[in-house]
């Protein structure tokens, strides 16, 4: 049996997040102060707090997610003596949840990974002036029918081509579509007319994952030339390729390249399935990737750890 580590990404977030965690554990509390200091900002206050309008701000939510599963991780190292390289096969994250798996994984140092998740933060959401950009979520799609309907919405009734793509592959009959606002409009039209069972805007801030975050990437390329990254302790499976990866100058490619591209989370659950993993854990704010395991690897054992509850039960379960 072999345990794969998971990290959520945005859309986990909410107000309260990571606050019982910061009441029962000294870990916690010292990685959130950890990255109050990196950001030079209180944002434990503001995840405890909010307000939520706040939170949800991109630049916020993205450190945020991240500091509550390393905060998680720290605690089940610190309360139960888990030591990831020994009990561990595999980690992955959701979108930005990769960077918090690099933070498990020892590829990155905390205050590292917060920087460059507040300077991705500010990148992605100035890289698309607000109002032009849309996200959408079919739902009873697979990955060849979203990229049928995105091919038919791009041309715009002016004969231009417009962006939309498919941006997250969730499995399990969820794929996420992104690019310009028209032309997502028409690729939901389009799915409703096809008989997609829903199709929904989504009240996401940015075209995230789509060609249209070209410039987030350049900014991250430089951010990235920057920052110091190490050979993980345990392989990491790349949202980009949804295969395992070590060399730090691979991952720092692929971290780029991961603004733009499409997350490959189902092939990700399925290669980590064919690799061995029948249990997994998501690290962190919320449930939604736990929930996609019933749907990805049924046989699977999974369950979300993010509350002092759920790291007395994981504990005694590994």
């Amino acid at each position: 049996m072999a345990l794969a580590l998971l990290f959520p990404g945005q859309g986990s977030q909410a107000v309260g997040m990571g606050h019982a965690l910061a009441e029962a554990f000294p870990a916690a509390r010292e990685v959130f102060q950890e990255v109050d200091d990196a950001l030079g900002q209180h944002l434990s206050r503001l995840m405890f707090e909010g307000p939520a309008e706040e939170l949800t701000l991109t630049a916020n939510a993205q450190p945020a997610l991240l500091a509550v599963s390393v905060a998680v991780l720290r605690v089940l190292e610190r309360e139960g003596g888990f030591r990831l390289p020994e009990k561990v096969a595999l980690v992955a994250g959701h979108s930005l949840g990769e960077y918090s798996a690099l933070t498990a994984a020892g590829a990155l140092d905390l205050a590292t990974a917060a920087r460059l998740l507040r300077r991705r933060g500010e990148a992605m959401q100035k890289a698309v002036p607000a109002g032009e950009g849309a996200m959408a979520a079919l739902l009873g799609a697979d990955l060849a029918q979203a990229r049928a309907i995105c091919e038919r919405a791009a041309p715009a009734p002016d004969g231009r081509t417009e962006v939309v793509e498919c941006a997250n592959d969730n499995g399990g009959g969820q794929v996420v579509v992104s690019g310009h606002k028209a032309a997502v409009e028409r690729a939901v039209e389009l799915a409703k007319a096809e008989g997609i069972r829903r199709a929904m805007l989504l009240p996401v801030s940015a075209p995230f994952h789509s060609a249209l975050m070209a410039p987030a990437a350049h900014v991250m390329e430089e951010a990235l030339a920057r920052a110091e990254l190490r050979a993980p302790l345990v392989p990491v499976v790349a949202n980009v390729t949804a295969a395992k990866v070590t060399d730090p100058h691979e991952i720092r490619r692929l971290l780029v390249e991961q603004v733009t591209a499409t997350v490959r989370w189902r092939e990700s659950i399925e290669a980590m399935s064919a690799m061995g993993c029948d249990r997994f854990a998501e690290l962190g704010a919320g449930r939604v990737l736990t929930g996609l395991m019933k749907r990805l690897a049924p046989e699977a054992k999974a369950l979300s750890v993010g509350n002092p509850v759920e790291i007395e039960a994981f504990l005694k379960a590994v």
